[in-house]
């Protein structure tokens, strides 16, 4: 266990030194950091010194060394344009893109459970038909389109829900499932396919010939052998969900975390978008971690494999 938690220890830095890299590389490629924050109009004395003030005009090797350094001590500065402490500008963001993120996911489970479960039964008529092209919908439109029907439908023509914003528990409904539909749809295929193949195994056959019901021998022997696929999808969807908050935010104007992302991207708001991509790549791992454990206690032979790992390690 020590050996593997190590291990995470090593992943997390070699993850946080590569994003951070990828992003400076990216900022510095983009032109001048300052045409994005100060004003159009601004002189290039202004330019000069504020460079000076940031660390601009040092050499870009000690540009990135103290980028580097500064970002795994957690030392993100402040923020160019606002002149706050980039950190706590994206906790502050943090919990209403979680909520938002969290709700999503918990949507695209229940869903994709549900309709996979019913995608794998046998037989052929028009509901089950119609259930069966959901996964293919929800995979084929494309996020922005659906987020952008939805509000058109339900929240400007019957009105029933709002449009932006988060003032009220109903405005998380739209973007929530709006950001649900692809995963949900992947989810959904994942337990369809896993639970057709299983059909077909010896063991399904053994509890046949013992007379069990079918919907038992499909909820207590088949669904959670096909769930394994579904939690290594879930741990690698964590940070496409945070990526799809991006987008959604914005179409919903969601004051999350996602939303200060891009429009520091578009205003060269490298303390911003260094700690957004850090806090970021730090959930992501701590989530895929957390996946880890549980597909360890599902399924007894990941746990016989991790022991065994730990043993020819020691």
């Amino acid at each position: 266990m020590l050996v593997s938690f190590a291990k995470r220890i090593v992943q997390m830095i070699l993850t946080l030194i590569l994003a951070s890299t990828v992003i400076f590389v990216l900022i510095h490629l983009s032109g001048d950091p300052t045409q994005g924050f100060l004003p159009a109009g601004a002189s290039p004395e202004v330019r000069a010194a504020t460079r000076a003030r940031l660390g601009l005009d040092q050499p870009i090797v000690e540009q990135y060394a103290r980028f580097l350094k500064n970002g795994l001590l957690f030392d993100f500065g402040d923020s160019w344009r606002d002149r706050q402490p980039a950190l706590n500008a994206v906790l502050d963001r943090l919990p209403a893109t979680l909520t938002l993120a969290g709700s999503a996911l918990a949507i695209a489970i229940a869903g994709g459970l549900v309709i996979g479960v019913l995608s794998a039964a046998s037989g052929s008529n028009i509901a089950l038909n119609a259930i069966r092209i959901i996964p293919l919908a929800g995979q084929a439109v494309p996020t922005f389109w659906l987020g952008a029907m939805l509000m058109l439908v339900f929240a400007v023509r019957l009105g029933w829900l709002p449009s932006s914003g988060n003032a009220t528990p109903s405005a998380l409904v739209l973007p929530a499932l709006t950001l649900a539909a692809h995963p949900g749809s992947i989810i959904a295929r994942l337990v369809s396919t896993g639970m057709r193949e299983l059909d077909r195994s010896d063991f399904v056959r053994t509890a046949r010939g013992k007379g069990l019901p079918n919907w038992r021998i499909s909820v207590r022997h088949v669904l959670p052998n096909a769930l394994l696929p579904v939690l290594a999808y879930v741990g690698l969807q964590a940070g496409f969900l945070v990526g799809g908050a991006v987008v959604i935010e914005s179409v919903f104007a969601w004051p999350g975390v996602g939303r200060l992302a891009l429009q520091s991207a578009v205003q060269h708001d490298l303390p911003v978008i260094h700690a957004f991509v850090v806090v970021t790549a730090i959930g992501v791992i701590l989530i895929n971690l957390v996946v880890d454990l549980v597909r360890i206690l599902i399924d007894p032979r990941q746990r016989l494999q991790t022991d065994q790992g730990v043993l020819a390690h020691g």
